[in-house]
């Protein structure tokens, strides 16, 4: 098989990282690559905000769960103890913005799967950048106010193996002449 389909039929969801940090060569892999994810136009409006500070992730993971629709214990982490958080964010002037920062995130994940780093994407980052403190934080960052979240990413090395795929729904896929 072709090893491009290997990697996107056999990625899963990482939940449980070793308490080690990615090398370099790797983030600088992925990250590349996730500019290379397609565009509406080309217009390349996402942005990759890169984040490995401890301290910053143990916050913006305390910060994530307080957007959870449901009530979660205190001591839940949304991000899984990963050491490298991306977190994606697209221009809201684009209209294809959350396609956009969508298919950065598809390209993340796969990317990471493909060098040997696990991953999960993780949701509520509209949310959190609609806030006031999410406002704060982009113009600390230096990033127009126009920009919306669209999603996380935690990265590390798997401390777990790759649960098994779900099988494929019967649906899925549909043809019409």
């Amino acid at each position: 098989m072709n090893k491009t389909i290997e990697d996107l039929k056999t990625r899963r969801s990482i939940r449980k990282f070793k308490d080690e940090q990615i090398s370099d060569e790797d983030l600088k892999t992925i990250l590349e690559t996730g500019t290379y994810a397609p565009t509406a136009r080309g217009l390349q409006s996402p942005k990759i905000v890169v984040i490995q500070n401890p301290e910053k992730i143990k916050e913006l993971s305390a910060w994530n769960r307080s957007f959870f629709p449901t009530e979660v214990p205190e001591d839940l982490d949304p991000f899984y103890g990963a050491k490298t958080l991306l977190i994606v964010l697209a221009d809201g002037e684009v209209p294809t913005w959350k396609e956009d920062g969508s298919s950065v995130l598809a390209v993340l994940v796969n990317a990471a799967h493909a060098v040997g780093v696990g991953s999960c994407w993780i949701h509520r980052a509209y949310d959190e950048f609609s806030s006031e403190k999410g406002k704060e934080l982009l113009e600390e960052w230096g990033i127009p106010e126009t920009y919306e979240g669209v999603g996380h990413v935690v990265l590390g090395y798997p401390d777990m193996e790759a649960p098994e795929p779900l099988p494929r729904k019967e649906d899925y896929i549909h043809y019409v002449d």
